[in-house]
């Protein structure tokens, strides 16, 4: 593609996505000569800029119910809504050793804070509330909670050790490069399936660049990315 036909697609992208967002945005404006300009942050917060006009092309959320609720408000274009990536949940701390049973470690509740993201913005906050609510410790753990606008800065108050451990995209703990520390792969029996669905907006439905990076989410290169970054596919 040629600079005389490239355009710009402007992206609000739910906080969990951010590295392999990145890789992707690489790969696609070396593929197409398009360039991404991406928003981060919380999935609730992106629905609520986009509602108030906030200038996106395409809405790639953590969750399937706010681009189910884009698409039913005819603020996207039917048909382009569809599932990119399913998340997974992980309990993460950056020391090592710090269970080696999570589920007992956090009914022993022996940690000064537990961070999660805000479950009413952030959907693997909700995942996180839900795996706590499933294990009979959410109410018990109010006062240790400490809750993030997104999960990266969820994930920043683990990384700096504000937190002792905390409730993250496994996305986010493969993309670390510190150490290793301790990690449980939550099952995912105990949260409802993290569908992250991509919409294209109504302002992005003429934009030659939208509409390409839409369909190169579908390609193989895409998918390979998005697994590298530890999500699952429909592909």
């Amino acid at each position: 593609m040629t600079d005389a036909v490239a355009g710009d697609v402007s992206i609000g992208i739910a906080a969990n996505f951010t590295d392999a967002a990145r890789e992707l945005a690489k790969q696609f404006e070396a593929e197409t000569g398009h360039t991404v300009s991406a928003s981060f942050g919380s999935t609730g917060k992106l629905y609520a800029q986009i509602r108030n006009g906030a200038p996106f092309d395409v809405f790639m959320a953590a969750d399937e119910r706010r681009p189910a609720l884009i698409e039913a408000e005819q603020a996207g274009v039917p048909t382009t809504r569809f599932t990119y990536a399913r998340g997974k949940l992980a309990l993460w701390s950056p020391a090592s050793n710090v269970f080696d049973d999570a589920e007992r470690y956090l009914a022993q509740q022996s940690f000064a804070r537990l961070a999660i993201a805000n479950p009413k913005t952030a959907p693997y906050g909700l995942a996180a509330k839900q795996v706590l609510e499933r294990l009979d410790h959410w109410q018990t753990l109010q006062g240790k909670l400490v809750r993030g606008d997104s999960i990266a800065q969820t994930f920043q108050f683990v990384a700096s050790r504000n937190a002792q451990a905390g409730f993250l995209a496994l996305s986010q703990v493969k993309s670390w490069t510190g150490e290793e520390g301790t990690l449980w792969h939550v099952p995912e029996a105990y949260y409802q399936p993290i569908d992250q669905q991509v919409i294209l907006l109504n302002r992005g439905a003429d934009n030659q660049a939208a509409v390409a990076w839409i369909n190169f989410l579908k390609s193989d290169t895409a998918i390979a990315i998005i697994r590298d970054y530890g999500y699952d596919t429909d592909n």
